[in-house]
């Protein structure tokens, strides 16, 4: 997910412009030796996550997600100390760029973990492959990231398949044609390029389409009013953060939810957003691959940790960075040395991964191949959670 209230030409330049500006530096370690880069300097990861702006909450459940596995681990990956060298990414890839290259670059880590925006993704990726430095991404989702890098790894989603998920689903429960809704950006449009391939392909039939402005967009009653008037039977939207929660909560507000099931990939009430959500989220089906209610061996000792550790329940981004640090644990365990190169080799080899949100591997675009499910907000302990209903991929 990104944010820029920026032209995407504007936006696009200025990337560019950073990434010039740093390959000059990244280029510079690519002069040292494998001991010099890590080798026989112990092991060293960077952890590039918002520490401060408008994702960083999400930074929050991703460092504590990859410091969990750590403790859990004796703080060792692969059996080696780990040094976790800690980076800002702020809210974009204006700060994003630079703290991810300086990690690559100055402070010699052995791989990079992180990357919520995906502006700041694509932005780094020139940057790591001529560093050499394996870059596990545990959330962006820009479905464009994967390019046949052998540095660049993801242990959380890609847009379009969180959409193609649920597409199949909807056209079979909903009673007759259904409303899509994103915000005006990016990744707004890749969850509903998604959802609406997988959608009409299972033989739905779309009642209408609307992208409202990105960040600005307070009031929802015009385009409530626009779906009320169409003869939609259900409704997919897409929003995150403070959009996820003024647009549930306008839509039961203006009566919507009693007629017009919401659908939605899980952003749409994952963590802090559902708890601000309250009973207006009551009944909101989505699709995401982690839910902290799974019922398994597995998630309820992770909840049990994380919850213990930190007295709040983890997030789809605990598990993201949690899991990435499991990839680098085994990675690591079967490299040749420390060093990014022999890292990223190793990353090739790693298979199943054992986790919380179930088992999964990555494919052939460095993607992880997962388990999407069927989530559907229901009251849980005096507040509300994102109960799963059952799975909808293998």
């Amino acid at each position: 997910m990104s944010r820029s209230s920026r032209s995407p030409r504007r936006r696009l330049a200025q990337i560019a412009a950073l990434t010039a500006l740093t390959m000059a530096g990244a280029a510079c370690g690519n002069s040292l030796s494998d001991d010099e880069a890590g080798s026989d300097g112990g092991l060293k990861i960077g952890l590039v996550v918002p520490a401060s702006g408008v994702y960083e909450p999400l930074g929050v459940d991703m460092t504590r997600g990859f410091e969990l596995y750590l403790d859990q681990n004796d703080g060792q990956l692969g059996g080696q100390d780990v040094e976790v060298v800690k980076a800002d990414e702020g809210e974009g890839p204006d700060t994003g760029v630079p703290a991810t290259t300086k990690l690559a670059s100055q402070d010699q880590v052995s791989a990079l973990v992180g990357i919520v925006n995906s502006a700041t993704a694509l932005g780094v990726k020139d940057v790591v492959t001529q560093s050499k430095v394996p870059l596990i991404v545990a959330n962006a989702g820009a479905d464009d990231l994967a390019d046949g890098s052998p540095y660049i790894w993801r242990t959380s989603f890609t847009n379009g398949a969180v959409g193609a998920s649920l597409g199949e689903e909807v056209a079979q429960a909903a009673d007759g044609p259904v409303y899509m809704i994103a915000a005006d950006y990016a990744a707004g449009k890749e969850f509903v390029a998604g959802f609406k391939e997988a959608f009409e392909a299972a033989g739905g039939d779309v009642a209408g389409e609307a992208y409202t402005p990105f960040g600005t967009t307070n009031d929802w009653q015009p385009f409530l009013s626009k779906i009320q008037n169409t003869d939609a039977s259900a409704v997919y939207a897409f929003y995150a953060g403070a959009e996820a929660v003024n647009f549930v909560k306008q839509y039961q507000s203006f009566g919507l939810s009693e007629d017009l099931p919401l659908y939605g990939p899980g952003f749409l009430t994952e963590g802090g957003v559902l708890t601000a959500q309250g009973d207006a989220a009551e009944g909101v089906r989505t699709s995401l691959h982690y839910s902290n209610l799974i019922d398994s061996p597995e998630n309820k000792e992770f909840v049990d940790a994380y919850t213990e550790a930190y007295d709040e329940a983890p997030t789809v981004y605990s598990v993201q960075a949690y899991d990435a640090a499991a990839v680098l644990d085994a990675a690591i365990a079967e490299a040749d040395g420390t060093d990014g190169e022999s890292v990223a080799k190793a990353l090739a080899g790693v298979g199943e991964i054992e986790s919380p949100r179930g088992t999964w591997s990555f494919d052939e675009d460095h993607n992880p191949d997962q388990t999407y499910f069927l989530r559907e907000v229901q009251a849980v302990d005096g507040g509300f959670g994102n109960g799963v209903l059952e799975p909808l991929t293998d």
